[in-house]
């Protein structure tokens, strides 16, 4: 299978792309490459190859979650350059 100037002049009409003949060469070329690799990976025997949905074994990361105490206040607040009683002070972001 191989892809025409044609059919990379109609995906570029559909993606709304205006593309010089150079590229149009160029992306023509490069589709062909991509799919003479890919029909060198569909030769490759996988029958006794089980699909998987990661190339990694991985195993769950997450912790339980559990109720721990955080720092107090005073702490959190100990080096804030702006504060407004028990709240960090920040510059206004939002405008009307």
């Amino acid at each position: 299978m191989s892809v025409s100037i044609q059919e990379v002049e109609h995906i570029a009409q559909l993606a709304m792309l205006n593309l010089s003949p150079v590229e149009k060469e160029k992306f023509t070329r490069q589709l062909n490459l991509i799919l003479e690799y890919m029909e060198q990976l569909n030769q490759v025997d996988t029958t006794n190859v089980e699909p998987m949905s990661h190339p990694l074994g991985l195993t769950n990361v997450f912790r339980e979650d559990e109720i721990v105490p955080s720092l107090p206040v005073e702490e959190s607040l100990k080096n804030a350059p702006d504060k407004s009683g028990k709240y960090f002070r920040v510059p206004k972001v939002i405008q009307k």
